[in-house]
């Protein structure tokens, strides 16, 4: 059985999006930084939890498994 070239490719995928989003949620910083602390973990918190329920990192898992994005 030959490995499936879906892993690897999908692992390079989700570093690059890992960088993206890292820069995205670090722009806001600045802002982020003058809130309260447990503002500040709130919002982690949730951009966290978007980052794998609404972005298509789910979607890409099943894909790198299956083959088949649904």
């Amino acid at each position: 059985m030959t490995p499936s070239w879906r892993k690897p490719f999908g692992m390079l995928v989700i570093l690059l999006l890992i960088a993206i989003w890292v820069i995205g949620v670090a722009s806001l910083s600045r802002i982020v930084g003058n809130w309260p602390m447990l503002v500040q973990l709130g919002f982690y918190l949730v951009t966290g939890t978007v980052w794998i329920w609404l972005l298509p990192m789910r979607r890409l898992l099943a894909w790198m498994e299956t083959g088949n994005w649904r």
